[in-house]
Parts: C-alpha cells; structure tokens; sequence
C-alpha cells in the first residue's frame, strides 16, 4: 500500500499551478488542513514531493500551458526519466567494459524486461519511478570516481556527479536511507578487504551523510531521517576506523581477527547509537518496518496489524520463479549468471591474496604483480548487484533496485575483458586478436537475436491503445464530486481514499503514506469498519476523526484473493483477539467476536445500524453511507 502514497500529490494542478503565487502555493503545503481531517500538516515534511513542486513551478513558467495539460506534462516528464534512467545504464556498463556495444545491450535488455525492471507503465506516479532513474546516476557516477588512474581534477567533477545524483535520489523518495544503508554496506566491506583507498570510503560516506542532512533541512528537520539506521552506521563506521589503527596490517590470521572485532564494534555502535537517537527524538515512523522484518525473517510471529499487512501482500514475499523464466527468455540471465559466478571467484581469491599481504609494507607495484587483480569499479559493481540481488530474492518488491542493474552488468561481462580474459586463459588462446573477435561478435550475434525474436512483438504492443475500464469506481468518484459537499471527510480503504483524492479533492480520514505513526493508528481504527464491531463503536470511532461519509468495499469485506489469515478482516480480527471466519484453526487465546462484521451487518438496515447510517450510494462494488448526527440528550436526562 505504501506505493501509493503519492497518487496524493501526483496532479501537478494542486497546489501550485492554481495558487495565486508561489508563496501562497508554499504556504498551502506547509499548512495543509484539507488532506487529513481534523489536522493541519506539513506535506513536505512529511511526504517527498518536491518534484512535484518544481513540476509545479515550471509549468507555470514554460509557454505550453495552452497546448499541454498539467497531467500530460507530468506523465512525459515520468516517462523522459526513465530515458535517464537508460542513459545510466548504458553510461555504467560502458565504463566497465569499455564498450559501446556493452551500453546498447543494456539497454536493449531494459526494454524487452520492463516487466521486471520497472513499474512506470502501470503506475506512473510511484516515488521509485522518479528516484531509482537518480540511482543508476549515482552508480554510473560511482563507478566513474572509482575507475583506476582517475586524475585528481577528474575525481571531484565526479564527485559532484555523486553528490547531485545522491541528493536527486534521497529527496524523492522516502525510503532512499534503506537503500544507502545497503550501499554503505557494500562500502565497508570492499574497504574491509582491501579494495578501496581511505580517501574513496570517506569521500563516499560523506556524500551519503551530506545528502541526508540535506534533505533533513529541506523536510523541516523530518526526524525520521535522523533516526535512521545508515547515518548511525556511518558515524559508527568512520569513528571506529578513525582510532582503530593498523586495522590493514599484520599476517592473515592477525586481518582477519582484526576485521572481525572491527566489523562487531561497527555494529554493536551502530545499533547503540540508532537506539539511542530514536529514544531521544520519540522516533516511531519506521517501526512498522523492524517488525516486518522480523517477523519475515523468523525472530516470532506477531499480530501487529502493520506489520501482517506487509506480511500478506505478495509484493513483500520472496521473489516468483517465474522472473528467472522470463529473464531466460531474453538472454539476460544466462551472460548474467556466468559473469556473476566468474568474478564473484575472482573477488575472493583478490580478497585473500589482500589479507594475506601485510599491508603496511606494500609496495604500489606489488599490488600490480600478483596474479589475481580486480578493479575497484568492478568489485564495487560486483557486490552492488549480489547485495541488491539478495534484497530481492528476500523481498519482490525490491527487484526494481536489481534487475535495472543486472542489465548493465551482464552487458559488461558479455562485452567486458576481465569475464573473457579467463575463459581464453583456461582454452590457453588469450591473443589479442581472439579477445577483439570475442568481444564484438557475441554482443552483436545477443542483439541480432533479440530484434529477429522481439521487434514484431514491440512493434504490436506499440500499436495497441488500451483504455481504463473501471465503470463501478467511475461513477462513485462522479457522484462524490457532484453530490457531495467539497470539505466532506471520508473513510475507507487506504488506496481508494488516495484515488477520491485525487479526483475529487475531498478530505480523508487517512492514506497511504504510512510513515507516521499516528496515520498508522488511525488507519486501523477506521479498518474497523470491516471488522467485528458494534455499529456504536464504530459511529464512534469514526466520528472521532471527522468522518462524514463511509466507503464499504465488496472486495475487501468478502475479500478472496488472499488465503485465510491474510485476509484484511483476518488481520483485523487476530488484532482485535477475534477468531477468524471460515474452517480452520485458530489459536488458542482467541475468542468469538460478541457483534457481526460491520461491513456485512449494516447492508440490512436494521437498528441500530439504520439509526446511526443512512446509504446514499450504491452499486456492484461500493456502498456509501453517511453519518447520522447522534441527538443530544435531554436536559431531564443529562441532569442530576
């Protein structure tokens, strides 16, 4: 649900291209009173819009207003990022292999894969459409800095690269500290094993650190970004190395020993100082998340409703078999899978042969003479694609941070020298004409292959026009913006809430965006509606938000798409100590619910439903009722 966050603010006409001014516009996002009822809250404090906002800006600004709507504008510009998004990936396996070709496969791979490396064509206004596309920026740009015999003059214009690619990224997407806090982990273990020079991990520890604290200022000192796990490891990992000295030194027992105490001193820091910071700031935006962790991975199960409704979505489990069929079928998993196994040896034998070597008394052409060497730029690429590849065999939803990747680095194995250099070694023909041949007719023969098999297939897809077709979900956002008042409040399901507001404009009583835990709770109090409650309970609790009207889903109130216990009323009932309906074992501490399900009961029209909801709205999928006014008591009765 959590994707969806954004289907909010994703029309560029509000705020901004219909306030009067850019002040007011800034004003109405800092001090916004008609997205959540009875509260007034900071959108750019709490939600990552400021694309949005300079969209906004510039729209007003360009002369196009009068042949392209905002909408349009909006979607183009999604779209023309992930243009960018190609480019980076070209640009990185390009680097790699110094090989055009190695860029033109990547990309060719990208397109015929979109399934599996982006979600742009079905749900245009994700936050990771328009931050990943700044992620593969910071790789290429990454991977740039990281390239041996880089002129110093070349090194900080690539920084910079690095630090504006960054910064693109953490300010578009709220989750981008969990994805730094895996790259700040690839850091520390190529530092750990001798990959990388003391300048290179703290330039690009700095950059990670600045941007957060960027982007911190920027979201009105968000604290969830203060409390988050990558700046504690951060500030644990360079003030250990700091006053941890001759860490790099000794025979290999002696570095290993030392890496280990290093590496349990950085985490026990870590966790010491992320306990205490979010102690001290009352931090509870990412709890949600540790408890979805744990729970996935084993550490106990739970009933907490935010975490099971992370648990139940198929996006959160591990990743289908059916992706590495559809990879197979493009030629992508095959170069890539030979060229991950290959240099994946290579890393641990260069791994070793570092540890072995006293590295205090090293000299520069050593390094140079030994049999096993890798480059920085391609152990950085190694470990980014084996760390994000297992964030995703972990978790579907994150495959998006990998497959993208994976392109360019198959493309590098299949055009690059290193992958080839070994092959050639073992069939003792490692000629430099062979190794030409090699590496300019496989790519050609891969790309050859792909247009005969692919190109009618696009060249239909492209062809066909394909319209929305939702008929039920049409005429009850028309019938809220033509029937009903334009401050009335509404409850129901996260998503179809983000989808009236975004029609209707209409206040809610609670969205997607749940990064704030007193959304989280309130998300689950008005669920209640599709739970076993009196109907006075539940007048009452959504009268304690403001609610005037209530959407009802026969989706989800008779929901059969999830098995039993991950069903929405399953979750609600094991929160709320219930048994669960239909055949099959409950636990042992729950009990029978004393009132019907809401969402079934209040279809009969009988007191004291009929007395508290009035239906106003009805057909196939949603019905909406209104909420009564409870009349005052008697002055007789309220006496003494």
């Amino acid at each position: 649900m959590w994707p969806l966050l954004l289907l909010l603010q994703t029309d560029v006409e509000s705020p901004f291209c219909t306030a009067s001014s850019f002040h007011n516009g800034l004003y109405e996002l800092i001090h916004d009173n008609t997205t959540e009822s009875k509260r007034t809250i900071n959108i750019l404090q709490r939600m990552n819009i400021y694309q949005e906002v300079f969209l906004s800006i510039l729209y007003r600004i360009l002369p196009i207003q009068t042949y392209l709507e905002p909408i349009y504008f909006y979607i183009y510009t999604v779209f023309a990022l992930q243009t960018v998004y190609v480019f980076a990936l070209f640009i990185t396996s390009w680097l790699l292999s110094d090989s055009w070709l190695a860029g033109a496969l990547s990309g060719v791979w990208y397109i015929l894969n979109r399934v599996d490396t982006t979600r742009v064509e079905f749900t245009i206004s994700l936050r990771e459409n328009w931050s990943i596309p700044f992620f593969a920026l910071q790789v290429a740009a990454i991977t740039c800095y990281l390239r041996p015999q880089l002129k110093p003059i070349h090194q900080r214009v690539v920084l910079w690269l690095v630090f504006v690619s960054t910064f693109c990224f953490c300010l578009t997407w709220q989750f981008n500290q969990f994805v730094l806090l895996v790259q700040a982990l690839i850091i520390f273990t190529l530092d750990c094993l001798d990959f990388f020079t003391a300048e290179q991990v703290v330039s690009l520890y700095l950059m990670q650190v600045l941007n957060l604290l960027l982007v911190w200022l920027l979201q009105f000192c968000n604290t969830m970004i203060l409390g988050s796990l990558v700046l504690s490891f951060i500030v644990s990992a360079l003030f250990i190395k700091h006053f941890q000295t001759g860490l790099k030194t000794g025979s290999f027992v002696i570095r290993v020993g030392k890496l280990a105490l290093h590496t349990l001193l950085v985490l026990t820091s870590t966790f010491t100082i992320n306990y205490s910071a979010k102690k001290i700031l009352q931090l509870k935006s990412d709890e949600h998340i540790f408890k979805f962790i744990k729970a996935k991975f084993g550490f106990g199960a739970t009933r907490d409703f935010d975490a099971s409704l992370y648990l139940c979505e198929e996006a959160f489990g591990l990743l289908p078999l059916d992706t590495f069929e559809r990879l197979a079928g493009t030629v992508l998993l095959y170069p890539y899978l030979c060229t991950l196994s290959v240099l994946f040896i290579l890393l641990l034998l260069v791994a070793l042969s570092n540890l072995s070597t006293n590295g205090s008394g090293q000299a520069s052409g050593e390094k140079e003479d030994r049999t096993f060497r890798m480059r920085p730029d391609v152990a950085y690429n190694l470990l980014h694609t084996v760390f994000f590849g297992l964030l995703a065999f972990s978790t579907m939803r994150m495959k998006y941070l990998w497959t993208g990747h994976m392109c360019a680095f198959a493309a590098f194995g299949v055009c690059g020298k290193e992958v080839w250099t070994l092959y050639l070694r073992v069939l003792h023909c490692n000629t430099k004409n062979a190794m030409r041949l090699i590496r300019y007719s496989v790519p050609i023969v891969i790309l050859a292959f792909l247009s005969y098999k692919f190109w009618p297939r696009l060249m239909e897809e492209i062809s066909e026009l394909r319209e929305f077709y939702d008929p039920d979900t049409v005429e009850l956002m028309e019938w809220i913006r033509l029937k009903t008042p334009k401050q009335a409040v509404f409850a129901g399901s996260m998503q179809l809430l983000a989808g009236i507001k975004l029609c209707t404009g209409r206040v809610l009583t609670n969205h997607p965006h749940y990064e704030d835990q007193a959304l989280r709770e309130r998300t689950r109090q008005v669920y209640q509606i599709y739970a076993r409650q009196s109907a006075e309970e539940v007048h009452k609790v959504l009268g304690s938000v403001g609610a005037d009207y209530i959407v009802l889903e026969d989706s989800i109130c008779y929901e059969r798409r999830h098995s039993r216990g991950c069903r929405l009323r399953d979750l609600l009932d094991l929160a709320n100590g219930h048994i669960m309906d239909g055949p099959g074992e409950n636990e042992r501490d729950l009990i029978p619910a004393s009132h019907p399900r809401f969402c079934e009961a209040i279809k009969t029209d009988a007191p004291p439903y009929s007395t508290l909801f009035s239906r106003v709205f009805k057909n196939k999928t949603f019905h909406v009722y209104k909420l009564k006014k409870l009349k005052k008591k008697n002055k007789a009765e309220s006496g003494p």
